[in-house]
């Protein structure tokens, strides 16, 4: 396909930060991905570049952040020749993509969900999207439609499910006044904890517990954005280890 337009349209949700929503690219080095990388959408564009270097085509745009919370996004790509529109959850954003070219040219198959190993370094190191799509539209062709129907051709559709299962995770909401206490584990040298968060605030306390026959404790908080671990032991010299990240 040699295109001057192209409207490409979905939604996803994920609870994954990384992930190629979806590729495409031709002989003539012209390519379009469309990914996530630490939770934020990334869109990689190249209407095309020449051999002397005179000519760089590659765009790249971000946009949107914390979009791995397992809540619906839309999306939808409007391009003519190198005006383009990304529009992510109705936030508009315009630009012009770099170089000279005005048509998309991709000769080999666009795939939705990952991209295919092509041996060029940009390939492997990228992962496959996992999550949920609906609503692909590219170019007026209903993808999800056609590939339920299997009138793709030619495809690989591998390990599709047409549904959308949820994660058997339970969210606990916390004010500025609650807390969560749970019995320790008195017989066990080992203290292990997990756990994902999200929140606004730059500062407060996450976890916090004594060890037995006051030895000491562990806290874990965040400190203006970042997050600080403190470790007390009493019966050692180097009686504390603070970490930070």
């Amino acid at each position: 396909m040699k295109t001057l337009k192209d409207v490409i349209s979905l939604k996803f949700k994920t609870s994954e930060s990384e992930g190629v929503i979806f590729h495409g690219e031709g002989q003539q080095g012209d390519y379009i991905t469309l990914e996530l990388k630490k939770a934020k959408l990334v869109l990689n564009l190249n209407l095309g570049s020449n051999q002397l270097g005179s000519i760089y085509g590659h765009t790249s745009v971000m946009t949107g952040s914390l979009l791995d919370d397992h809540h619906w996004h839309s999306i939808v790509i409007e391009r003519h020749g190198r005006n383009i529109n990304l529009t992510l959850d109705r936030h508009m954003q315009h630009f012009r993509t770099n170089g000279e070219f005005d048509y998309l040219d991709l000769d080999y198959e666009i795939t939705f969900g990952g991209m295919p190993f092509s041996g060029k370094p940009s390939s492997n190191s990228r992962k496959n999207f996992k999550g949920c799509m609906e609503s692909i539209n590219y170019n007026g062709n209903n993808i999800t439609d056609l590939a339920k129907r299997k009138k793709l051709e030619p495809s690989n559709v591998g390990n599709l499910s047409f549904s959308c299962v949820e994660p058997h995770t339970v969210p606990v909401f916390f004010n500025a006044t609650s807390y969560l206490e749970v019995p320790g584990r008195p017989s066990q040298d080992l203290f292990s904890v997990s756990f994902l968060f999200r929140t606004w605030n730059p500062s407060g306390l996450l976890v916090f517990s004594n060890f037995v026959d006051d030895l000491g404790n562990v806290e874990i908080d965040i400190n203006e954005g970042k997050v600080s671990v403190h470790i007390n032991v009493t019966q050692v010299k180097k009686n504390r280890i603070d970490i930070s990240s």
